[in-house]
């Protein structure tokens, strides 16, 4: 019996060292989620505080497409993205600026996605910052915004002036006979059931007296 006990006094020394483990990493467990809890908050603050680094030169980047674009923003407590979505007759474009961070919540990440359909050409589609939450730099932030939307504009004009995207947008002024894309014309004019494209409002003119029909 007394070899009985021995291995009863073993066995319980393995579920009390068991239950001992569990309970640690419970506490861990308890511990990291109050510890993440803490860091969330912070990164909650740390979006307020560079709101005014992004926001206005997002605002610029809206601002200077006009009725070109339309945003999407999408705010969640570890995720704050806008969806910049451009009409262009040549593909279809989008632009996502968003800043999140990882899962344990140790640094926040800034990231710029731009796609481009169909993509004829080469060009910068993804970039990402990513600063320590406790040591954020709102400048270095700012000017990595700054430097992307020019990265943007520089790939946007570039498509406008390519020969893949531009192929099947070419039209032709009839009083010049220049060639120039379709959306960069001055004045168009229906006629005969023909619409014509022209690159101002004077050889519109022009091309109207021509046809025995002054403008008014």
């Amino acid at each position: 019996m007394g070899d009985l006990q021995n291995l009863m006094d073993r066995m319980d020394r393995e579920f009390s060292s068991s239950e001992e483990k569990l309970k640690k990493i419970q506490q861990e467990q308890v511990q990291a989620y109050q510890e993440r809890q803490k860091r969330l908050q912070k990164l909650g603050k740390v979006f307020e505080q560079l709101r005014e680094v992004w926001r206005p030169r997002l605002e610029v980047l809206s601002q200077k497409f006009g009725d070109k674009v339309q945003v999407k923003p999408n705010l969640v407590p570890t995720l704050r993205e806008a969806l910049f979505e451009f009409q262009s007759e040549l593909a279809k474009i989008s632009l996502k600026f968003s800043a999140s961070t990882d899962f344990n919540v140790t640094k926040l990440i800034l990231t710029y996605e731009l796609r481009i359909a169909p993509t004829l050409m080469d060009f910068d589609s993804h970039s990402v910052l990513e600063l320590p939450l406790d040591q954020v730099d709102p400048e270095k932030a700012a000017q990595w915004v700054e430097d992307r939307i020019i990265s943007f504009v520089k790939t946007y004009q570039s498509l406008h002036e390519n020969e893949f995207y531009l192929k099947e947008h070419m039209v032709e002024d009839p009083v010049m006979g220049i060639r120039f894309p379709k959306f960069a014309a001055g004045a168009t004019l229906g006629w005969k059931g023909q619409t014509y494209y022209f690159v101002s409002g004077e050889t519109c003119s022009e091309f109207q007296r021509q046809q025995g029909n002054p403008p008014n």
